[in-house]
């Protein structure tokens, strides 16, 4: 299943690339890529995981950009 995120308040460049490494890690996740321009994140995620997996998806991004906000 793949879905586009809005994020509020994602810094910089290098914060969105760290995040989007960090993501690309989640067990999971087929897809992600997140854009500091457009300030959008999308993401593939198993659809018979999603839940957890975006609890994850949260919980890493709050890690590494603990003021961006990924708005469901």
């Amino acid at each position: 299943m793949r879905k586009v995120y809005n994020l509020e308040d994602l810094d910089c460049a290098n914060c969105a690339s760290k995040m989007e490494e960090a993501i690309k890690k989640i067990e999971g996740i087929t897809f992600a890529s997140v854009n500091f321009i457009t300030q959008k994140m999308i993401l593939e995620i198993d659809e018979n995981r999603f839940d957890e997996v975006i609890k994850k998806v949260i919980k890493t991004c709050k890690k590494v950009e603990p003021d961006c906000t990924i708005l469901m």
